[in-house]
């Protein structure tokens, strides 16, 4: 299987599960800016839509879409448990996990990433997303991970909340939120994910 990513984005959840996995892989980088791969290609190419995350199986298909991404590869190895088994209700809680991340965590931060939006208008998505951590936080408090036990969901909420750095926000009002991330970054596929993205290799 072939990775495709870029640094400081969601691509980084399913490169921490290939690793908490053990499943192998190559990592390529994708250039946001020019949609070059390091390995030459344009990475329209690969994915049409133009961003990442794509997973390229062996045979050839592309995977994109993160949620969708993370549950294939969770099903890989059920054995992992990082998704409960398809036809459960767990597996319904975790499908609502990643939709409430896709459509307001990740969705929500986006808009901040805008230099050019007015100020009144990032107050207003700030403040929609810090409704949302006040959710997580309450959720969090009574609990060591968003489903009980460590998640493809996990995976997901800590690569968006480390954008957070990005908006100048920090996750102290939320004490069990921000106690939830620093754990997360003390596993091991997090810590070497982020190393290899980090020095622009596998």
């Amino acid at each position: 299987m072939k990775l495709y990513y870029a640094p400081h984005t969601c691509s980084l959840s399913p490169h921490i599960v290939l690793r908490e996995l053990g499943l192998p892989f190559d990592l390529i980088r994708v250039d946001n800016q020019t949609k070059q791969t390091a390995d030459g290609r344009d990475f329209r190419t690969i994915n049409p839509k133009g961003y990442v995350a794509a997973l390229q199986l062996d045979d050839g298909d592309v995977l994109t879409e993160g949620p969708a991404i993370l549950q294939y590869l969770a099903d890989l190895r059920p054995d992992m448990e990082l998704a409960p088994l398809n036809g459960t209700r767990e597996r319904t809680r975790l499908q609502e996990w990643l939709n409430f991340l896709t459509s307001e965590i990740h969705a929500g931060s986006a808009p901040l990433f805008q230099a050019a939006l007015p100020e009144a208008a990032k107050a207003h998505f700030r403040e929609r997303l810090f409704r949302r951590f006040d959710y997580l936080e309450g959720i969090l408090a009574g609990r060591s991970h968003l489903m009980g036990q460590f998640s493809v969901a996990d995976a997901y909420l800590f690569t968006v909340l480390g954008w957070c750095r990005f908006f100048a926000i920090e996750l102290g009002g939320w004490p069990a939120l921000s106690a939830y991330e620093a754990r997360i970054a003390k596993r091991p596929a997090v810590r070497a994910a982020l190393h290899a993205e980090a020095q622009g290799r596998a």
